[in-house]
């Protein structure tokens, strides 16, 4: 089942005997955890039908032996088993799983890693329990998420204050749908859009001076831009760490020699391969002009240099080191 579908299926009030929640995206775990914990049990029952286990702290047969337990002037009794990746065995809950208490729920948060789809244990999950894959979203697909998700809350967010969030961000659900909480709060009254201004005005992301529009002055060679970037990293060294600033050159410079080497070059074909959105393909586009094949292998050698510049193998300032590194990449 889909993350929307199983908290659908919950606010109808359907609940099933067993909930397995894997995967290596914790935020969707999360939410449903905290769903059923908040509306599956009435808050009268809970003290004696409500159980909150850790993985680390119990076994299966322990979980199994409650699972099996009647609830106690109850309809249902809950069993939650938090970090249950750390359950050394799950053999004895295949066996739960082929007559399971029709009056128990019983909700495993899996989180960080999934199990061996291999094993039998996984094919008796995937076919007899509630069993949910929580996957991460790759970082080229977050700003569609994030616009939907806002819209969801009630907001606009635009394509490029998305953008801004997952540069800043990266693609961990849970601190981007924190920020989005934050930034509708402190939104003037009767605001109900989201900008790449509210964004550096309320989180303190620059939507001028970033790896990103580093990135674009960079591809397209605009010097003037690209010193004003570097000049306002140096002035908020805690902010932009060089380190990030090298990561954020390779990881681009990477991706346009994967475009090179691309025998399609069609726009979804291509945006496809590089993992990224096709409204930003056109830039990747410029770059490969701007950078032939054999000037980008250079340009991801000099970035490996230069890490190991920064990294303590040079008496020069960082700022001096990115400095000499983008005149280098741009000339």
């Amino acid at each position: 089942m889909t993350f929307e579908t199983v908290i659908e299926e919950l606010k109808s009030g359907k609940y099933r005997p067993v909930y397995f929640l894997t995967g290596e995206e914790p935020y969707f775990i999360d939410i449903i955890t905290d769903y059923v914990t908040a509306n599956a049990i009435k808050e009268s029952d809970r003290a004696f039908n409500q159980l909150i286990l850790y993985g680390k702290d119990t076994d299966m047969a322990n979980i199994v032996s409650l699972a099996r337990r009647y609830p106690m002037m109850a309809e249902k009794q809950l069993i939650v088993i938090r970090e249950a990746q750390h359950l050394k065995s799950l053999e004895d809950l295949e066996k739960y799983l082929l007559a399971p208490m029709m009056s128990t729920i019983l909700l495993f948060a899996y989180k960080y890693k999934k199990i061996d789809k291999r094993t039998r244990t996984a094919k008796s999950l995937g076919e007899k329990c509630v069993y949910l894959e929580s996957e991460k979203i790759r970082e080229d697909r977050m700003p569609a998420w994030i616009i939907n998700h806002a819209s969801g809350m009630g907001f606009k967010i635009d394509q490029k204050a998305a953008t801004l969030l997952v540069e800043f961000l990266g693609n961990e659900i849970g601190k981007i749908v924190s920020e989005l909480q934050k930034l509708t709060v402190v939104l003037p009254q009767g605001t109900k859009s989201i900008t790449a201004d509210v964004i550096e005005k309320n989180i303190g992301i620059s939507k001028d001076f970033n790896n990103f529009e580093l990135n674009r002055a960079v591809v397209y060679k605009d010097v003037l831009k690209a010193n004003r970037i570097l000049k306002y990293f140096a002035s908020n060294p805690k902010n932009n760490p060089a380190i990030l600033t090298l990561s954020a050159l390779f990881y681009y410079f990477t991706k346009v020699l994967t475009y090179h080497a691309l025998p399609d070059k069609n726009r979804d074909t291509a945006a496809k391969a590089l993992g990224v959105n096709p409204w930003f393909l056109a830039e990747y586009q410029q770059a490969a002009r701007s950078f032939p094949l054999e000037k980008t292998k250079l340009i991801i050698s000099l970035i490996r240099e230069y890490d190991f510049k920064i990294k303590g193998g040079s008496p020069a300032t960082e700022n001096d080191l990115l400095k000499e590194l983008i005149y280098k990449i741009i000339h």
